[in-house]
């Protein structure tokens, strides 16, 4: 299981089903990435998909059973740890780190598009031709 998937796991932990867009806000990132993540947790029956009861245009994701076994013997995911890092940082600090990484993401070529998800398997297609036009010194 990857970390993202973890992190998508604990947000899902308090028992109340989400929408992805709940997720997306939950997790603070796109939701389109955190669809992704949901598929792969949808796979191993760590999670269900269903019709909100509240809205039927909607999807209600669930923590499964055997999501939470999994839950329970994993670590906390870096995610996690990073966001509990920030929350402690004073506001000052706080706004230095974000104008650094907010510069680094331009150099990188990352700073246009949605937030994808910490930590997840694979590469989106942008920054695997980035990588591969801009090796690093």
């Amino acid at each position: 299981m990857s970390a993202a998937q973890l992190f998508v796991l604990r947000a899902l932990e308090d028992g109340e089903a989400a929408s992805l867009s709940d997720l997306a806000e939950r997790t603070m990132t796109d939701r389109t990435s955190v669809s992704a993540v949901v598929d792969r947790l949808l796979v191993g029956r760590l999670v269900t998909r269903q019709r909100s009861s509240e809205d039927r245009r909607r999807a209600a994701i669930a923590i499964t059973k055997t999501g939470r076994a999994k839950l329970k013997r994993a670590p906390l995911p870096p995610t996690a740890l990073l966001m509990a890092g920030l929350d402690r940082l004073p506001p000052a600090r706080l706004r230095a780190l974000a104008l650094g990484l907010r510069a680094l993401s331009e150099e990188m070529g990352l700073a246009e598009g949605p937030a994808g998800m910490l930590f997840e398997d694979g590469l989106p297609d942008d920054t695997r031709r980035l990588a591969a036009r801009r090796p690093i010194d």
